[in-house]
């Protein structure tokens, strides 16, 4: 049995998560944010017709418009802004200000968390946590302290922005 697991192992596949993307109820205001607030970079922007294959969601010739954007690092870490143009996709009536099942977390490291977060605040951004700071244990052992805030986007997408300030 562990021989046949090792084998498994030694075969499994290698998978890199390379874009998560989000829908969008307005594709230029969310845009601003990630901009504005992360300091994302667009990398690609376009109308996008769907196949009606892959994507759970619409049908084959909804027209979409997509918006995907870097971070540092250029092929992984990307996020994509998905808005149904035609027809509309109907959105939720609320914005969610809390996550639960189903409701991505991102952790994002950030070199000026005050700075993010006076952004946030500039753009009417919703606040669960203002800047604070706390520490936890790394993988290695190691005492790790950082400053962050937490808050969503204009769509409600959870984000936890964090500053390392030490490695001990």
């Amino acid at each position: 049995m562990a021989a046949d697991r090792a084998r498994h192992l030694a075969i499994a596949m290698k998978t890199v998560i390379r874009r998560t993307t989000l829908i969008v109820r307005d594709i230029e205001k969310s845009a601003r944010w990630y901009e504005h607030v992360l300091g994302l970079t667009r990398w690609y922007d376009s109308p996008y017709t769907l196949s009606g294959i892959g994507l759970a969601a619409g049908k084959k010739g909804d027209k979409t418009h997509l918006i995907i954007f870097k971070c540092e690092d250029p092929s992984i870490g990307m996020i994509g802004l998905l808005q149904w143009i035609d027809p509309p996709l109907p959105a939720p009536r609320e914005i969610p200000t809390s996550i639960t099942y189903g409701s991505p977390t991102f952790i994002a490291g950030c070199d000026d968390v005050d700075e993010a977060y006076r952004r946030a605040l500039e753009l009417d951004t919703q606040v669960h946590a203002a800047p604070h700071i706390w520490s936890t244990t790394g993988a290695k052992g190691e005492k790790l302290t950082f400053k962050s805030i937490s808050i969503f986007d204009p769509d409600g997408y959870f984000y936890e922005l964090n500053q390392e300030l030490s490695r001990e």
